[in-house]
Order: structure tokens, then C-alpha cells, then sequence
């Protein structure tokens, strides 16, 4: 067969295999199995791409394509579900044996004997216990637990879930798995089914699982998984200076056959977000430079994969992987093209085409990434020192919105906060535009917070009322513009000043005052002045400080009183509803 025609037909499965990627699971099976030759179409997936198929399309339901799969998809499948981080899972090991005895009970022995016979032992050194009987020794001295099919070898099944919660019926499948496989193993070659059970009485444990861990994690390595202490680097932060010190990538000038043959497809064909990234990919128009990058993109979700130590097995899942990385990548790509506000977008993408043929898309997504660390690392840095801490105030202090940025900030790796407009509370930062919403918030948060540090209260335990910064210092301004007791939160209790929430009659007096005469639903200008200058004269801050830092944030808080309270006449007032002032019941 010449090499134009291997080309061709290697060419035609790619074609093939990208139709089966895009259709639905069922129909998927259907064009596979409906194939005139559904083995080579099968073996051209990437072994990324067939775990994913056989995932969506149903374990039990893909038997038959996991009798077509090749040794090395068998070898992936193996990797990936027989781990939980760097420990054997003994039960994920048992399912599987269960699918691919089903699939080819003949083949799956040759396969564990010739390519994962260490391994294979292992599992057996923790599922069963293996006696041989003495010419002399009678059989019941073993035991009822104990079944042999020579009369030599007795086996016993061990507890091997004594140590972890389970459902009752896993130790009853494991048993009636094993016993299976077993048997087919004694009667496809004797002699060798009595080797293994004598050598699992001499497996050293630790020294096979860190072996066999090796060994994985070298196969995986070639795919983008590295092992967790390498893998977590993607999440290492880097300025975009840095990166212009970083040697450029290299292009090969032309991609062999094989490789793009072999491309996974699953990630490259789940980026539909439009941003920089996307974009600069579709000004791509040489074939062998946009399969290098795509390829690249593939094996740096993976290493995202390995980083956060999940299991992806469905599209779902890994669009979200896709997305973290695609977001990312593209915020860094506008923070090193955006110099300046009016930078043409046209050209930032161009400049962007040019920036991922030029750096690794790993080092793009650290720039991103690290905009998005930065954040989190101001937010702990603010906590440590804010009043707000020193006052042990609950996180809910900061009311919905801005407790929902900073619930994002403060956990282990920084979320946005999408408050349900995209269907989730938290995700990924995909967008420059939300970093900086998000930096905005959080500077606006501090702001506050270091506004309450000047007014010298401290607050005692309190639950009167939901505390929140809005309510807090309206009711202190209220009180003071009714002229109630002058210490402007109340009553000393054991060195600390107890916030005191008006009585309704005292809160109906201010807000008669509060609104306009002639533009109602607004507020007073007049009331608005007096807020600020009561501000002032509290935090010792000029009117225009406290203009320049807060002035939005104040103008938001009227504004909220407007909407809450604008329609709502005095005499029909109940404390219950009142949430923006503290008001006693």
C-alpha cells in the first residue's frame, strides 16, 4: 500500500471519527457498529476521546466498542479509573474487570498477563488469601470461605472494603467477579493461573502500588497529566514581563500524518465562547500550525485536570475544563494587547494570533490566572488587618452581593461571582471586564471597611436584627439626626458598645424627614447632604474624600432605599420587612 493512499485513508477516519464526536451518544453507536470496518475507526480515537464516548454513550451500553478498543485505550482507561489520587482503587479496579471480561474474557487475560502482571497481583494480594493444601491436610481445616478449583490452591475472598463505608452489596459483586475471572483464568492456561496465586502470597505491597504509580504516571505524562506536585504549576502566577523573557515556542513547519490523526478532538471542538482566544484560533489559516496549537490545548486541560485531581468521565465536565482554560487564556491575551483603552479590538486579536504561535498557551493562561490570584491574594491580605475581623463579624456582614464576591475570593482558588446569570452562583473568570468588576467590588469593600475603622465602634455580639454594613450606618446616622443619646451606638455592655436598633416610632419621625417633598419616590437632597457631613464629622474625613472613595457606593445605598422603601407610607411600616435600617419589633 503506497503512502498516498495510507494518507488518504487515515485522512478519512479523521473525517469520520469528527462526525462521531459531534452527533448524539446513541447515534454515535450506531455509525460506529454500522461501520464496514468499525476497528480502525475505534482505534483512530485518541485514548482521551474513547474514554469520553464510551462515558456518554453508557458503560454497559459500550461493551461492544470496548471489545474493538485498542491495548493502549484498554492502558488509559486502566490509568485513569483505577486511581484515587496516588491510591489504588481497589472497587473501580473490579468494575472494570467486570466490563472488559464481558467485552473479551480471553483477551482481557492476555492482556493482564503479558502487559499489567505486577499490577494484576497486587489486586489480587488485596482481594484474596491463598493457602495450599499439604498432601496430608484435609480440606475442612481451611474453612467453609475457602473454594478451590484443583484441590491444591484454596482461595478465600478478603473484606477489602472493612476500612471504608460501602453499600453491602460491593464485597457480594467483588467475590462474584473475581471468582469469575478467576475460573476463565484456570481453564484458558493451569500452570500459569497457579504461578500468579503463588506469587500474590509475595507481593510486598507499598513497593508494587509506588511502582505500578510510576508507571502510570509516565504513560499519562506523554498526554499532558503530570503528577500533582508538576501539574499544579499551571496555577503559578506570572506577570506579563515575565513572559516576554520566556523563550518562544517552537512551530514545526509540518505536522506528521499521525499526529493529527491522533488529535483529541473532544476539547478543541468544545470552544464556542467568543473571546480572544477563539478568535485568534479562526486567523489561523495554515492547518498544521492550528492542529499543533490544538493539540497543545488539549494536553494543557489535561494538566488543568491533573492539577485539580478530578475525574472527568462526561462532556459536561469537561466543558467546564475547557472553559477555565479558554477563559483564562483569553484574559491574559487581553492583558498583554490591551494597552490602552482605545486599542482597536481587530488589532488586539491579530496581535493575539501572534502571541499563541509565539509562547506556550500554558504560560498565556498563568498570566491570566494570576490577574484572578492577585485578587484573592488582596482580599487575604485586607482580612487579616479590616476592621471587620477585629470585630469578628460573620462574612454576611458585607450583605448579599458583596459577600458573594468575597465567598469567591477567600476560598483556595478565586471564583467570580455570576450570581445565578449564567445559571451558577460561582465559575471561572473568562473575561478581563470581570476582573476588573470583581477588583472594583473588593476595593469598594475595603473602602468601607476602613470608613467603619474611623468612626471608633466596636461591635458586641448582636441578634436583634440580620447586621449588615448598610444597616448599620443608617441607623447610626438615623439616631444621630434625631438626636437620640449622643454615643451614636448606644449602651456600654462589658467594654463594648452595643448597637442600638430604633424603635419604630423614632424610625417613622426619620423617615418622614428622609424623602423629597415634591419629587417622592426620592430622597431629600437635603438628607443626603446630612449623611455625608455626618459622615465626615464621624470619620474625620473631608466631604470630598469620602466622595472620591465611596461616592458611587453611597449614591447605590439611597438608590436601594428609593427601591425598598419609596412606595411605602409611614403608617404602613412593620419591622419585619425592614431590612436597610435596624428597627426593634
Amino acid at each position: 500500500m503506497n503512502k498516498e493512499l495510507i494518507i488518504n485513508k487515515r485522512a478519512e477516519l479523521f473525517e469520520k471519527r469528527n462526525q462521531v464526536i459531534s452527533l448524539p451518544p446513541e447515534k454515535a453507536l450506531d455509525v460506529i457498529l454500522n461501520d464496514p470496518h468499525p476497528m480502525p475507526l475505534v482505534h483512530s480515537f485518541p485514548e482521551e476521546d474513547f474514554y469520553f464516548l464510551i462515558h456518554e454513550i453508557g458503560l454497559k451500553d459500550s461493551v461492544c466498542l470496548l471489545s474493538l478498543a485498542s491495548n493502549r485505550q484498554w492502558d488509559y482507561i486502566l490509568d485513569i479509573e483505577a486511581w484515587e489520587k496516588d491510591r489504588v482503587e481497589i472497587k473501580s479496579i473490579t468494575r472494570w474487570l467486570d466490563l472488559l471480561h464481558n467485552a473479551d474474557p480471553d483477551r482481557l487475560t492476555r492482556w493482564l498477563l503479558d502487559q499489567h502482571l505486577e499490577f494484576f497481583e497486587f489486586y489480587l494480594s488485596k482481594s484474596i488469601q491463598v493457602i495450599i493444601r499439604e498432601h496430608d491436610q484435609d480440606p475442612s481445616d481451611f474453612g467453609s470461605d475457602f473454594f478451590t478449583y484443583d484441590g491444591m490452591f484454596y482461595v478465600r475472598f478478603i473484606d477489602y472494603l472493612h476500612d471504608i463505608k460501602s453499600d453491602e452489596n460491593d464485597d457480594e459483586y467483588q467475590n462474584k467477579i473475581l471468582s469469575i475471572f478467576l475460573k476463565h483464568l484456570a481453564d484458558y492456561d493451569h500452570v500459569t493461573y497457579q504461578k500468579i496465586l503463588l506469587e500474590t502470597g509475595t507481593v510486598i505491597a507499598a513497593e508494587s502500588e509506588e511502582e505500578a504509580y510510576r508507571l502510570r504516571n509516565f504513560r499519562l505524562a506523554e498526554k499532558g497529566f503530570l503528577p500533582f506536585d508538576e501539574a499544579v504549576g499551571i496555577y503559578q502566577p506570572l506577570k506579563s514581563k515575565q513572559l516576554e523573557k520566556h523563550n518562544a515556542k517552537v512551530i514545526a513547519d509540518k505536522t506528521d500524518v499521525e499526529e493529527f490523526i491522533h488529535l483529541p478532538l473532544y476539547p478543541s471542538g468544545m470552544l464556542k465562547e467568543e473571546n480572544f482566544f477563539t478568535g485568534a484560533l479562526r486567523l489561523i489559516q495554515t492547518e498544521n500550525i492550528l492542529h499543533q496549537i490544538q493539540a497543545e490545548f488539549a494536553g494543557m486541560c489535561n494538566q488543568i485536570i491533573a492539577a485539580d485531581q478530578k475525574k472527568i468521565r462526561g462532556r459536561e465536565s469537561l466543558k467546564n475544563i475547557v472553559k477555565k482554560a479558554c477563559g483564562y487564556i483569553s484574559i491574559g491575551l487581553e492583558r498583554l494587547t490591551l494597552k490602552d483603552k482605545k486599542s482597536d479590538t481587530n488589532l488586539n486579536i491579530v496581535r493575539s494570533s501572534e502571541l499563541i504561535q509565539s509562547f506556550p498557551l500554558s504560560h498565556i493562561f498563568r498570566v491570566g490566572y494570576g490577574l484572578a490570584l492577585e485578587l484573592k491574594w488582596n482580599a487575604d491580605k485586607w482580612r487579616k488587618t479590616s476592621w471587620f475581623a477585629k470585630q469578628k463579624l460573620p462574612l454576611s456582614f458585607w450583605s448579599e452581593e458583596l459577600l458573594g464576591v468575597l465567598g469567591g475570593l477567600l476560598i483556595k482558588k478565586p471564583l467570580f461571582y455570576d450570581n445565578y446569570k449564567n445559571g451558577v452562583l460561582y465559575r471561572e473568570f473568562c473575561l478581563l471586564d470581570e476582573i476588573k468588576q470583581t477588583e472594583k467590588t473588593l476595593d469598594e469593600i475595603i473602602a468601607f471597611d476602613n470608613l467603619l475603622s474611623l468612626m471608633d465602634i466596636r461591635i458586641a455580639p448582636f441578634s436583634d436584627s440580620f447586621l449588615t454594613y448598610k444597616n448599620l450606618v443608617l441607623t447610626l446616622w438615623a439616631r444621630d439626626y434625631l438626636g437620640l443619646p449622643k454615643d451614636p451606638v448606644g449602651v456600654k455592655e462589658e467594654g463594648l458598645k452595643k448597637v442600638v436598633p430604633l424603635a419604630l416610632d423614632e424610625f417613622k419621625q426619620f423617615y418622614e424627614k428622609l424623602w423629597s417633598e415634591n419629587n417622592r419616590p426620592h430622597t431629600s437632597t437635603s438628607m443626603k447632604k446630612s449623611f455625608l457631613e455626618w459622615l465626615s464629622s464621624t470619620t474625620g474625613l473631608t466631604p470630598y474624600e469620602i466622595s472620591f472613595e465611596l461616592g458611587e457606593t453611597l449614591e447605590n445605598l439611597f438608590n436601594e432605599i428609593e427601591n425598598e422603601y419609596g412606595k411605602i407610607l409611614e403608617k404602613d411600616l412593620d419591622p419585619r420587612y425592614i431590612n436597610l435600617f435596624l428597627v426593634k419589633n
